[in-house]
């Protein structure tokens, strides 16, 4: 399960958190279930609100909740959020989460330069997007204090 964080500028009003995220072939389709059990739809147009929550416990991304609470996803390794990052999340109140297909992120991808990994994950997210694999919605954001 990998997890990146990005805050995306907006022409007006405060920028946007978003969450990406990709599992693997084992639990991609568990997962798809519970996102549009929740809301989540394919990835074109304006993401729609959804009934997902990311928990957010001091600078850690905690978790991922689902389907009423019912499903919980949680990074296997810490995900750390920066102060960019929750400022935008708790100015919105929610953030866009994007879930894309196993492998779109490309083999050896930290190892590049950061302007170069950002175009190469870039141009792979948008071919999973045009070929409809990828589901986005947004979701609430708990900013809890201290660990989950």
């Amino acid at each position: 399960m990998v997890w990146a964080l990005a805050v995306r500028e907006t022409a007006d009003g405060p920028p946007f958190a978003e969450v990406i995220v990709e599992v693997g072939p084992a639990l991609h389709g568990e997962l798809v279930e519970n996102l549009v059990d929740s809301g989540f739809t394919l990835a074109a147009g304006e993401p729609p609100d959804t009934s997902g929550v990311l928990e957010v416990r001091g600078p850690l991304l905690a978790r991922l909740v689902l389907v009423g609470g019912r499903q919980v996803w949680e990074p296997a390794s810490p995900v750390e959020a920066s102060a960019g990052w929750v400022s935008a999340a708790g100015q919105r109140g929610r953030a866009i989460v994007l879930v894309v297909p196993p492998g779109t992120w490309p083999a050896g991808l930290m190892a590049l330069a950061t302007r170069e990994r950002i175009e190469v994950f870039t141009r792979s997210l948008e071919e999973a997007r045009a070929a409809g694999r990828v589901l986005h919605g947004t979701a609430a954001v708990d900013l809890g204090a201290g660990p989950g």
